[in-house]
């Protein structure tokens, strides 16, 4: 009996994000890390646009960050929206002019000296596989000098990646999907 050759499959390209079910996306406090009331809370807010600058009224983004002591956290339940709970995740899905609202603590470093950061995923129509990229807090110029990604770029792909602290403490990170101020975006080697 002859034996078939054996065939190498190759993996199917992304598909267009969505739709997103309503009863499943969002889902209650799903862009409060931390309730407004906490004392160290703060809030991390922005703009999606596109390459013309224009705002993109129905993306989906979600942060992972480290708290505020830089300790990772590995507890289960990422979802849970207990008030006192930090998991370290959040999603919010971005208003009709492409606003975005988290409510969270500004992440410690990791390790000493390094740059704390918060981790961010965008997903968006017209997007065949997520993006992601990571938000700086801009108050430790040694660290930010020091980190390898921010070392590795130039001095205006580096603005794209440190959130601006406002007045009233907050951050503002505004994401730019192509074009001029593009944000950059991180790849990740795949598996062949």
């Amino acid at each position: 009996m002859a034996q078939a050759p054996e065939l190498k499959l190759t993996p199917t390209p992304g598909q267009t994000i969505g739709p997103f079910y309503g009863y499943a996306l969002p889902f209650e406090k799903d862009n409060e890390l931390v309730n407004q009331a906490h004392p160290r809370s703060v809030r991390l807010h922005g703009v999606v646009c596109d390459g013309n600058g224009e705002a993109i009224p129905d993306a989906l983004l979600e942060i992972w960050q480290a708290d505020e002591h830089g300790n990772v956290v590995s507890r289960d339940g990422s979802l849970v929206r207990d008030g006192y709970t930090f998991t370290g995740w959040g999603r919010v899905a971005v208003d009709n002019a492409g606003h975005y609202t988290f409510t969270t603590v500004n992440p410690g470093a990791t390790d000493e000296g390094k740059a704390p950061f918060i981790m961010l995923t965008v997903f968006a129509r017209g997007l065949l596989n997520r993006l992601f990229t990571r938000i700086y807090l801009p108050e430790d110029t040694e660290a930010l000098a020091s980190d390898p990604l921010l070392s590795s770029l130039g001095e205006a792909e580096r603005a794209t990646l440190i959130a601006a602290r406002e007045d009233d403490g907050s951050l503002r990170f505004d994401i730019r999907l192509q074009g001029g101020n593009e944000t950059v975006f991180l790849s990740y080697p795949r598996e062949s």
